[in-house]
């Protein structure tokens, strides 16, 4: 329990930003979790119902200080999606399948974490991060398009979203758009010249205010309105072995898709900070909020980029925020419904396009550029993958890509012939330096990558050419082995092979740098017997020694 961890280790003097934080981001998980709720086919009572274990949970068990847990759209959909055709022919209840479901999600999770299958995050590299931020900003605005502007926006796709709104601009709603204009111009005023002053929380109160002073209610602007009573219990659900097969197959997906948003959300969160986060961990954490979510008549749940965007501008510290907007969401359901019904949806759509401005990181997309212009395309493939299809689709496109560039890279490497550098110890890649010099008779090749099926013919062809380049005939072909921790069948045979391609031209095969794993595949596949130990060296200058003692009659025979 990493969570309760830091709890005990609590710097009093962040509470007040997480307080602020916590209660802020309540402002706005409570309205959105009800429409995550009617999004799922449950009810709005049950988004609340479903945030509570969530985000207490979470707080106990997660590594990420700034991570928000709860309803979240795309498992609300997808909860709908697959409970929906199963509800119209069960005689088990609607509410209690999506319990069942969010169990099943629960209980995949933990199985992932037994396996340690959180090694799979680590396929998520920097600029899949950026980019998928990135994308993750562009549909949280698109998303809050309608919300701000009072344009009925119906589509789901971001280009479908951005081309309804624009085509239907004539019926923005003026009070609508000018409470949205309000709270945005505020933030970014607050941000610019009041940094430690709690915006978003006081522009969420400001248009409350200004709404009912002004009676903007009565002229269009729509309010969070009515929030439901009552406090879930706890009930196991239970239905038939057909049922829950089917609701088994669903879950799979939805911990993939729920894994993936919460372990990118999270580490880039956590990179922003100089954190890090346990990929595996957050296996556990997430079947844990899932689990005691179904137990207390919830759905599926998943991370929130919006409600952690948020979070993270008010200055959140650690975790202690969920808790905070635990509190409130409890206070609400129990005592305080009446305080929200005056907060305009308006306001809250500006609030998450302001938190998703922060999402976009610029100067990081100028810096990969800078750096490597293939980071830079991945980063970009990412942003649109996650636009052009979802989410979890555009991450596997990226990550496709991802391990297409690094299988490329590896299959074709840099190599090197290595001399020896006036006035500069050790020996070095003759290409890179002026006046470096071979040994004659002797070339030292070294492949700057493991030695496999994919590369192997491609080092052959190389190392041949190199022989062939040099202008003094050659003795001995040492292989520098540095980057060869260990080879497969096909790597083996082509040694075998280059041996003997060798032995007919009257040239020595040699490997220097040899490390005892290889040393015993070598010896294993038959190989160390051809090239003889007299040729395997450990170190290169001991390799230099063997070549000019190669006339020398053996002590050892």
């Amino acid at each position: 329990m990493p969570g309760l961890a830091r709890l005990r280790h609590y710097p009093n003097a962040w509470l007040r930003q997480d307080s602020l934080a916590g209660v802020t981001v309540a402002a706005y998980l409570i309205p959105q979790c009800m429409a995550y709720g009617e999004l799922a086919g449950v009810g709005p009572v049950q988004g609340l119902w479903a945030i509570l274990p969530a985000l207490l949970l979470y707080t106990l068990v997660g590594t990420s200080p700034q991570l928000s847990v709860g309803p979240e759209s795309s498992t609300a959909v997808m909860t709908a999606v697959a409970i929906a055709p199963l509800a119209a022919t069960s005689a088990t209840s609607y509410p209690m399948l999506a319990s069942l479901l969010a169990c099943a999600v629960g209980i995949l999770c933990l199985v992932g974490y037994a396996a340690r299958l959180g090694f799979l995050a680590d396929l998520l590299s920097k600029p899949i991060l950026i980019g998928y931020m990135a994308g993750v900003a562009v549909i949280m605005i698109a998303g809050q398009l309608s919300r701000v502007s009072g344009v009925p926006v119906e589509a789901e796709s971001v280009v479908g979203q951005l081309g309804e709104f624009g085509s239907h601009l004539g019926l923005a709603h003026g009070p609508t758009v000018a409470v949205a204009g309000f709270v945005l111009v505020f933030l970014f005023a607050v941000q610019a010249w009041f940094p430690r002053v709690p915006g978003p929380l006081l522009a969420v109160l400001l248009a409350t205010a200004l709404v009912a002073w002004l009676g903007l209610d009565q002229q269009g602007v729509r309010v969070v309105g009515e929030i439901p009573a009552g406090l879930p219990r706890f009930v196991v659900p239970l239905a038939s072995r057909q049922e829950m097969l089917q609701i088994l197959t669903a879950a799979v997906g939805i911990a993939i898709v729920g894994y993936s948003d919460n372990v990118l959300t999270a580490r880039a969160l956590a990179a922003r900070q100089h954190q890090t986060i346990d990929a595996n961990q957050e296996l556990f954490a997430l079947g844990v909020a899932n689990l005691g979510g179904g137990l207390m008549q919830g759905f599926p749940v998943s991370s929130s980029a919006s409600r952690a965007a948020i979070g993270d501008s008010m200055g959140s510290k650690s975790q202690v925020y969920s808790l905070a907007a635990f509190g409130v969401v409890l206070g609400v359901l129990l005592f305080l419904r009446p305080l929200l019904a005056m907060f305009p949806t308006a306001a809250l759509g500006a609030l998450v396009i302001f938190a998703a401005t922060k999402l976009v990181d610029i100067p990081e997309f100028v810096r990969l550029r800078a750096f490597r212009q293939g980071d830079f395309a991945l980063a970009l493939a990412t942003t649109v993958g996650v636009l052009a299809t979802d989410l979890l689709m555009g991450v596997a496109i990226a990550v496709g890509l991802s391990v297409i560039e690094l299988f490329a890279r590896i299959a074709r490497p840099h190599d090197a012939v290595m001399g020896r550098v006036p006035n500069i110890a050790g020996l070095h890649d003759v290409t890179d330096w002026p006046g470096a010099t071979t040994i004659p008779g002797l070339v030292i090749y070294r492949y700057d990558a493991p030695l496999f099926f994919a590369n192997a013919a491609n080092f052959q062809r190389r190392a041949l050419a190199v022989i062939e380049a040099e202008a003094a005939p050659v003795e001995w072909f040492v292989i520098n082995t540095e980057a060869m921790v260990e080879i497969d069948i096909t790597a083996a045979d082509m040694l075998v092979e280059l041996y003997e391609t060798l032995r007919k031209q009257g040239i020595t095969l040699a490997l220097a740098r040899v490390k005892q794993d290889l040393y015993a595949q070598l010896k294993r596949s038959g190989l160390l017997e051809l090239i003889g130990t007299e040729h395997i060296f450990f170190t290169l200058p001991s390799a230099i020694d063997g070549f000019h003692q190669r006339h020398r009659p053996s002590e050892n025979p």
